[in-house]
């Protein structure tokens, strides 16, 4: 066990909505937004508050929140620890570092592993939470440890990815607010080509050249932030690919259906096609709704520029309910619920 006693040198930022540290630009206001510029700076400001018994929420990217509007008795911790040290292949990040920019420094020292994971937003240290992935490969891949502080032990730790329980889209340090992420280690590749990219039919490319592919290919489908894109307002994903029993994939009996086999026997069916073919069509519900499909892809949920977190909500609702009336088949959300639920 180990208790920070430091003296932090905390920023705390004017207060205002959650929309302007999100993605989706919903939510309302906190009570109080503290900016950590260090790894012990972030450690040492949730510590204090969970001996307060405040509630918090930290913030990276804000790329995976829904937050409630309104007034919010929470105190939102920014990770704003920037930083990449290369050791050989290895990359020791700080978890405030913009993820893509990690990406592009792997890229430009010739290092192959995380390239297909390009252009997908947020900080870095948000990749562990929830083992985010990309065209076949997934942080769990390249990921050997991990710097948590433990709110429960109180203890200031690096640990092995493998207790981390990493799996599709998840880990038990997802929903659980057991640890916050400080820091992270991965172990990449010297080489000038990338791994096998899905999208490209497993093909392997210069490094450069797979990172522009991915790059082009996450764009065409809104998948890139862009300030004048309303396409890009989103949460990414909103809704993970769902994983059932075989017989009731076989139920669905829709041979355009895409099908991935499980080890375990299971099936994964594709989010997307379940949505537009339940009839959830791009841009739905149409022209002067605030929240609306993407209109680039069907598993994006938008904020045409005036929505508000309700309207999300309400969206995914619709969406779900359409899916499961159709399919018979329950979309589980990919972001983190704050103040409100699905």
């Amino acid at each position: 066990m180990c208790s920070h006693g430091l003296q932090t040198t905390v920023e705390r930022v004017p207060t205002s909505r959650f929309a302007s540290l999100t993605t989706l630009r919903v939510g309302g206001s906190p009570r109080e937004i503290i900016r950590c510029t260090s790894a012990d700076e972030l450690a040492a400001t949730v510590e204090r508050l969970d001996r307060e018994g405040r509630e918090l929420l930290v913030v990276g990217g804000g790329s995976n929140l829904v937050v409630a509007e309104g007034d919010l008795d929470l105190t939102a911790v920014i990770a704003g620890n920037e930083g990449v040290w290369l050791n050989d292949a290895t990359l020791r990040i700080g978890a405030g570092t913009v993820w893509d920019d990690v990406v592009a420094f792997a890229v430009d020292h010739g290092l192959g592993g995380i390239e297909a994971l390009s252009g997908i937003p947020g900080s870095a240290g948000a990749t562990p939470v929830q083992n985010v992935g990309a065209y076949g490969s997934e942080i769990s891949d390249v990921l050997t440890r991990v710097r948590l502080w433990n709110r429960q032990t109180l203890a200031d730790e690096w640990v092995p990815a493998e207790s981390l329980e990493l799996g599709y889209r998840s880990s038990n340090l997802k929903f659980t607010g057991r640890a916050v992420v400080l820091e992270l280690e991965i172990e990449l590749e010297k080489t000038d080509l990338s791994i096998p990219l899905r999208h490209l039919g497993g093909e392997r490319v210069p490094l450069a050249d797979a990172r522009a592919s991915v790059l082009e290919t996450r764009r065409a489908k809104g998948m890139v932030l862009d300030e004048a894109d309303h396409d890009t307002w989103s949460a990414g994903s909103f809704f993970t690919n769902p994983i059932v029993p075989a017989e009731i994939a076989d139920a669905i009996g829709e041979k355009s259906m895409p099908r991935f086999p499980q080890p375990d026997g299971r099936v994964k069916l594709s989010a997307a096609w379940l949505i537009e073919h339940a009839g959830f069509p791009r841009g739905y519900p149409g022209e002067g709704a605030a929240a609306r499909l993407s209109t680039k892809h069907t598993l994006a949920l938008t904020n045409r520029g005036s929505a508000t977190a309700d309207d999300i909500a309400e969206l995914a609702r619709s969406v779900r309910g359409g899916v499961e009336k159709r399919y018979g088949v329950a979309l589980e959300p990919e972001p983190v619920w704050v103040g409100l639920s699905l």
